[in-house]
């Protein structure tokens, strides 16, 4: 039995009109212990698409940097996310090991 439920922004908006392989969505995860998190996820491929849109864009000083999402994934399907997501918690708590690079000096 998963310690959590998913909410995925691509099965509750416009559902099978998404590119599973080349879009970006966010999603919402409740753990049973009332622990909640909102997650911005990117596919691999939508990481290019996304670079050559601030190019033509004029975005980012075109193209030169991009901010990552929270979490990259190989498809925007329950499965992967499901699995990856409880990869993670495997791990640890999401708290620590997602964004783990970003400090406060209030951290240190």
């Amino acid at each position: 039995m998963k310690d959590f439920e998913l909410w995925l922004e691509f099965e509750e908006v416009d559902p099978g009109n998404w590119d599973v392989t080349n879009e970006a969505c966010n999603i919402h995860i409740q753990m049973k212990d009332g622990r909640e998190y909102g997650i911005n996820v990117w596919t691999y491929d939508v990481f290019k698409k996304i670079v050559e849109l601030d190019q033509k864009c004029g975005n980012n000083l075109n193209g030169l940097y991009l901010i990552p999402p929270d979490l990259f994934v190989k498809e925007l399907t329950r499965d992967c996310i499901e699995k990856t997501i409880q990869d993670l918690l495997d791990i640890d708590d999401l708290e620590k090991v997602l964004n783990t690079s970003i400090i406060s000096k209030t951290d240190i």
